[in-house]
């Protein structure tokens, strides 16, 4: 598996010279990052150079690194990942990059260059609140047209900032402020007597 991984990732470095800001090769696989002003030059490279022809998106999706792993984070907060197939050379790539801008976090769409990519970039936006410039039609995708904030956010509340509820007299969905009081929730376990045959 390591020639592969290796004619490979020789090939990424012919073709993306000077692009990669980092090459990791971990579990059988190749991750790249590239920063945020190649990332749409990056991946046309990736898909349309003959000895690499990433054909297929298989996903993407955002990450926000804040205490990540829960340590402390130094760097930029939010990054698009993205899964790679090549069918014809039958391998597999991770790309990522960092938005550079926590307060809006923003790359390049892929659409263009990936189909696949226009609802996987609505969910990061809806879920993350990463724009992704130059899509077609960015708007939620899972959570409700009125609905404020980003839920998957490490700062995002657990229980969220509204709740909805049918309105009988209104005869409508209305919406008003969690009334869930947070609280910590420890799983008892009760067991009987002889419990598994043990005495």
């Amino acid at each position: 598996m390591s020639t592969r991984l290796d004619t490979l990732q020789k090939t990424l470095e012919g073709a993306l010279a000077g692009k990669v800001r980092t090459t990791v090769r971990a579990l059988d696989e190749i991750t790249i990052t590239v920063g945020a002003a190649d990332y749409l030059q990056v991946a046309r490279i990736l898909h349309e150079d003959p000895g690499l022809r990433f054909e297929q998106l298989v996903d993407l999706c955002g990450v926000d690194y804040s205490e990540y792993r829960n340590q402390p984070w130094d760097g930029p907060r939010y990054c698009v990942v993205s899964h790679l197939l090549s069918v014809t050379h039958n391998w597999r790539l991770r790309l990522k990059v960092f938005c550079p801008d926590d307060d809006l976090p923003a790359v390049a769409s892929v659409h263009e260059v990936w189909a696949s990519a226009n609802w996987f970039e609505r969910e990061a936006f809806d879920l993350f609140g990463i724009v992704f410039e130059g899509h077609v039609d960015l708007r939620r995708i899972l959570t409700d047209y009125g609905f404020i904030g980003h839920p998957m956010r490490k700062d995002f509340p657990v229980s969220g900032h509204v709740e909805m509820r049918y309105d009988p007299e209104k005869k409508r969905v209305i919406y008003q402020p969690v009334t869930i009081e947070p609280r910590e929730i420890v799983p008892r376990v009760v067991r009987e007597d002889n419990y598994g045959g043990l005495h």
